[in-house]
């Protein structure tokens, strides 16, 4: 059972900096986000999948493939009831309301799949030094590459305590889906306690070693900037403020929207 993200692999997206992957991150976040037109949101996914075939990384969104169909149609349904238009097509729902509930539903899905593809193609101590070289302090960097870190480590004491409950019998596959919600409930004790015994045992480890003791750190990872990194994130700064000056001009809305 691989709990962890990070595929690998030789690739054009895993060799470029840090840094540059940091920025093209927030790139492919802002370019959906910019749209509300379904088809420009559809094609901003498209151009957020192409960046994930050439990472080779389109193997770790398989493996959501089921969350991500269920996030965009619960979204989509919801924006459907709640979003308002001048177009009725029937009961509260609307030609206006219907076509901000697909781009809504795409923009979600499209920010995970590009979360996704970062974190298959960077490692955790790239992160942690793309962020500090980005100008964030150590601490905060070390927290949020920590945080990724142990996420997958409380997966899989999950899992263990899950699958050592199932040896002794206990059957929670069966029933409705309240029901396996109920039987649930009693695995979330020891995986609470495994989760405070590796935070305290993480908290030592850091006390022993001195964090924070120096302001002046070393790094064994050193970055080097490469043409194709500015290549590519030209590529993506330009499409984002193509996408704002289409926002604003209004190429990018959906007319008879009501916000």
């Amino acid at each position: 059972m691989n709990l962890y993200l990070y595929l690998d692999k030789d690739t054009i997206v895993h060799r470029l900096d840090p840094r540059a992957k940091i920025l093209i991150l927030i790139c492919t976040f802002a370019i959906p986000l910019l749209n509300d037109h379904p088809l420009w949101v559809a094609g901003a996914t498209l151009l957020i999948l192409i960046y994930g075939m050439l990472a080779r990384s389109l193997g770790n969104i398989a493996r959501i493939k089921t969350i991500l169909v269920l996030i965009f149609i619960f979204s989509s349904l919801m924006w459907f009831v709640f979003a308002k238009g001048t177009t009725p097509l029937f009961w509260r729902v609307t030609r206006e309301s219907v076509m901000y509930g697909l781009a809504t539903g795409l923009k979600i899905d499209a920010m995970i799949i590009a979360g996704l593809i970062f974190l298959s193609t960077t490692k955790n101590e790239e992160i942690t030094q793309g962020l500090i070289k980005l100008g964030l302090p150590f601490a905060v960097a070390f927290v949020f590459s920590t945080a990724l870190r142990l996420v997958p480590t409380f997966v899989g004491a999950g899992a263990t305590v899950s699958q050592a409950m199932r040896s002794r019998g206990l059957d929670i596959d069966s029933g409705s889906f309240l029901e396996r919600i109920r039987k649930y409930v009693p695995l979330l004790v020891p995986i609470f306690l495994s989760s405070i015994r590796n935070t305290d045992s993480l908290a030592m480890a850091l006390e022993s070693k001195g964090f924070g003791n120096s302001p002046r750190r070393t790094f064994y990872l050193q970055l080097k900037w490469q043409p194709v990194d500015t290549l590519f994130l030209v590529f993506f700064v330009v499409l984002t403020i193509l996408n704002a000056w289409a926002k604003i001009n209004g190429f990018t809305s959906i007319s008879g929207l009501i916000k």
